[in-house]
C-alpha cells in the first residue's frame, strides 16, 4: 500500500480532534481498481498454469502410450496439444500485460477531474472469445484422442 500512496500523492484531510493525516483521495475507488487488477492477474496465472498442464498432459499421454504398448499417438494430436498449451501460456501473459495497462489507465481516470467514458467491454469480450476458442480446440483434441484409442 505504501507504493500506492506514493504513486497517487497523498493529500491532507481533516481527521477527528483536529489532527491532520495523509489520505488518498477516492481511496475506495482506487482499492476497487486494485482488486480488479489482482483478479485479472490471478486469472492470467491460472490460464498460464492450465496451458502448462495441457502441454505436460500431452507429454504424459505420449509416455503412457509408449510404455503400455498401446497404439502411439499421431503426430497431429501431439502438435495440437503443444500448440494449445503454448497459446494458453501466451494468452495468460497477454492478459497480465493488458491488466496492467488497464489498471494504470483506470487509476489516472479516477484521479482526473473531468468525467471520461469507461474502457468498454470490447477487450473483455475478445478475451472470453479467445478462451472459448481454445477451450473448444482442447475439447475436440481430447475427443479425438479418446476416439482414436478405441
Amino acid at each position: 500500500m505504501a507504493e500506492f500512496a506514493l504513486l497517487f500523492g497523498p493529500t491532507l484531510t481533516a481527521a477527528p480532534f483536529g489532527a491532520r493525516r495523509p489520505m488518498i483521495e477516492r481511496y475506495s475507488d482506487h482499492t476497487a481498481n486494485e482488486r480488479t487488477f489482482l483478479a485479472w492477474v490471478r486469472t492470467a496465472i491460472a490460464i498460464m498454469a492450465f496451458g502448462f498442464l495441457v502441454q505436460k498432459f500431452d507429454l504424459f499421454l505420449r509416455i503412457a502410450a509408449s510404455s503400455l504398448a498401446a497404439r502411439p499417438l499421431t503426430a497431429g494430436s501431439q502438435i495440437v496439444g503443444d500448440i494449445a498449451g503454448l497459446l494458453l501460456i501466451v494468452l495468460g501473459g497477454v492478459m497480465m500485460a493488458l491488466a496492467a495497462v488497464r489498471f494504470r489507465k483506470t487509476a489516472l481516470e479516477i484521479d482526473a477531474t473531468e468525467v471520461r467514458p469507461g474502457p468498454g467491454t470490447r477487450l473483455d469480450i475478445t478475451l472470453v472469445a479467445l478462451l472459448l476458442l481454445l477451450g473448444s480446440i482442447l475439447f475436440v483434441y481430447l475427443v479425438y484422442t479418446v476416439t482414436s484409442r478405441l
